[in-house]
């Protein structure tokens, strides 16, 4: 059972918004890193904050959030701007972006799946739409800096997505017992300690021999 005097929907939205301002923030120190000029670093930022949520709201029929929702791309152009100002300090705080960034792509992957389900998808394809809406910015962001986009290098950022995408989608038939946000924050808390955990012990998949 929910609280009746808590409203979670607030404590989800500030989350998001967030989420977003670390993705931007990601997007725009990948943007510096390249030497690109005001323009780029905030193009990338607001394209690695917003991506993920764009192509999951294409796939599914739904109005893009970024157009309808003024707050989002407001969010992601401060923080891209913030951090083509303050870059050099931001630089020493490479272990808390990790974490934060771990954060946004646990959050986004639930949300990105419980949208899914709620235009009535198959259960495989909520999962596709949640790890896209948790991974799209990333692998943008990465092509358009010219790099492999690390969701093809590191292994576990995908897998992490994908373990949260499952545990929302396969719990669904049980939200009725369980409640939504219980059901919600359990599978952002795995994702989460799941991806910290990959990066803390450098968890990776099988690579060829050469």
């Amino acid at each position: 059972m929910e609280p009746a005097d808590f409203d979670p929907s607030a404590l989800m939205l500030v989350a998001e918004l967030v989420g977003t301002a670390v993705f931007a923030a990601s997007g725009a120190s990948a943007a510096v890193g390249k030497r690109l000029d005001l323009f780029g670093v905030v193009v990338i930022g607001v394209l690695c904050a917003l991506g993920g949520g764009a192509i999951r709201d294409v796939l599914i029929g739904a109005d893009l959030l970024l157009l309808t929702d003024w707050r989002y791309p407001l969010v992601a152009l401060v923080a891209s701007l913030f951090v083509f100002r303050f870059h050099p300090a931001l630089s020493r705080m490479r272990p808390t972006m990790l974490v934060l960034d771990a954060a946004g792509l646990a959050l986004f992957t639930v949300v990105g799946t419980q949208k899914g389900l709620d235009f009535d998808l198959a259960v495989y394809a909520a999962c596709i739409v949640g790890v896209l809406s948790g991974i799209g910015g990333g692998i943008l962001r990465d092509v358009l800096s010219q790099e492999i986009p690390a969701v093809l290098r590191e292994d576990f950022y995908a897998m992490a997505a994908a373990v949260g995408a499952i545990i929302v989608a396969v719990g669904a038939r049980w939200e009725s017992v369980i409640g939504h946000w219980t059901l919600a924050l359990t599978a952002i808390a795995v994702t989460f300690v799941v991806r910290l955990l990959a990066i803390r012990f450098r968890w990776q998949a099988p690579k060829p021999n050469f």
